[in-house]
């Protein structure tokens, strides 16, 4: 058993500035000497970016459906045996979702600051805080911060209304120099935002009218884990650079914890691959690198040798569009692609697909989930669909050529090591 106390960043709704708040506590603590550890709820890549900079330590997403009770546990018992601080950054609004923000805070006993972006609203801001509040018996509240706030006086009266029970916790003013930008897949990624450091020591320094109390600490129970070392002697090549870096740290160390050693390469800059056993191609922004990517030729080369050999490829979602014959970007500009798996993609305005999906892939039960913003047609039989966990969610084709699985799906391998080891096993 482990306890430290924790902050669950929550909000009505996204937009409102959750990873801002959640960024400027973890550097405000941070810089009064604690030890902060920081979550995402959700799958997400490019707010656990930001929260790694903030805390300057590994963020890992908390996830009740991909990942399961028991393995949220313990990761919060690992960061509890580490901390003085954990800070919790929800998805969506508090309630949103199947699992939601709230299940996954009321589940771990977490106490919530709600996060509200008071810039169109005066009043109001109360009775939204009140809604939260009252709208589920038995969450725990510490306190609400208001974002976006014009000053003093537009403060005070954005917490009037505040129901008695709430503690007003402060204000961050509406200032450029501490907003995130953004692109079409959320946040841009933190590597590129060279003030980015200096963004969130600005954030903290801008917390006003007080920071909330920390709670009393949380309590997490330690469990059972399993340490089969069924990848013993495999070597796995794992893409990352700014056109791969969508990686959840939680697959990096299963694969280790499964005996893997993990080499990293770039599929953008480097002219060979590593040796190898077997490759991952994790999501990004491959179209926002495309001339690049197909001036590459030699890595190109690289990798369809590596797939003629019979070689283990697992490519997600981005990875996978680099696999393709070709790839349009968004102004219409079409690249030739590495040319491992049949089609062409085309990047859309609007967003295609979103959800939590599983499937049942050959090797196993894997969950995780789709996000993307291009269409792909292919002559490649699919070996399955995904299943969305939403009862109205469009299922996602699963390729199968030779060794390499190609999906739109970012996999959470924790979901099952089982069908994990066997994807990368040569």
């Amino acid at each position: 058993m482990s306890a430290c106390p924790a902050i669950f960043v929550s909000a009505p709704a996204s937009g409102q500035g959750k990873t801002t708040v959640s960024a400027a506590l973890a550097r405000h603590y941070r810089n009064q000497g604690l030890r902060v550890r920081a979550f995402k709820t959700g799958p997400d890549f490019l707010d656990p970016m930001v929260l790694e900079l903030a805390t300057g330590n590994p963020v890992y997403q908390l996830d009740l459906w991909m990942g399961g009770e028991a393995h949220c546990r313990q990761l919060l018992h690992h960061a509890a045996a580490r901390a003085d601080l954990i800070v919790v950054e929800g998805v969506m609004g508090l309630f949103d979702g199947e699992p939601s923000s709230a299940d996954l805070a009321q589940r771990f006993g977490l106490p919530i600051l709600a996060v509200i972006d008071g810039s169109a609203m005066a009043q109001t801001f109360g009775a939204v805080a009140r809604g939260l509040v009252e709208h589920r018996p038995g969450l725990r509240f510490v306190g609400v911060i208001a974002n976006r706030v014009a000053g003093e006086r537009h403060y005070e009266m954005l917490v009037e209304g505040l129901p008695p029970d709430l503690a007003a916790s402060g204000w961050l003013p509406r200032d450029a120099d501490i907003a995130l930008p953004e692109r079409h897949l959320g946040l841009v990624p933190a590597a590129e935002i060279v003030d980015l450091d200096a963004r969130i020591g600005r954030a903290a320094q801008a917390l006003r009218g007080g920071t909330p109390r920390l709670p009393p600490p949380v309590a997490f129970a330690a469990q059972a884990e399993a340490d089969e070392a069924r990848l013993a002697g495999v070597r796995i090549a794992v893409a990352r650079d700014p056109a791969f870096a969508f990686l959840y740290r939680a697959n990096l160390d299963l694969l280790q914890a499964l005996g893997a050693e993990l080499v990293f390469f770039s599929p953008r800059d480097d002219a060979s691959l590593p040796r190898a056993d077997a490759l991952y191609l994790p999501g990004g922004y491959p179209e926002l690198h495309l001339e690049r990517l197909a001036a590459n030729q030699p890595m190109k080369d690289a990798l369809r040798a590596f797939h003629a050999d019979g070689r283990p490829i697992v490519a997600e979602c981005g990875g996978m569009l680099y696999l393709l014959e070709s790839l349009t970007d968004g102004q219409g500009h079409r690249a030739a692609m590495a040319g491992l798996l049949p089609g062409h993609a085309v990047m859309q305005a609007r967003l295609v697909n979103l959800g939590m999906h599983r499937a049942d892939l050959p090797e196993g039960g894997l969950r995780g989930h789709t996000f993307h913003h291009s269409t792909m047609t292919s002559p490649a039989e699919p070996i399955t669909h995904s299943r969305a966990a939403r009862h109205h969610g469009r299922g996602e084709p699963i390729y199968r050529l030779r060794r390499l699985t190609a999906s739109y799906l970012h996999w959470y391998f924790p979901s099952c090591p089982v069908a994990t080891t066997a994807l990368f096993l040569p």
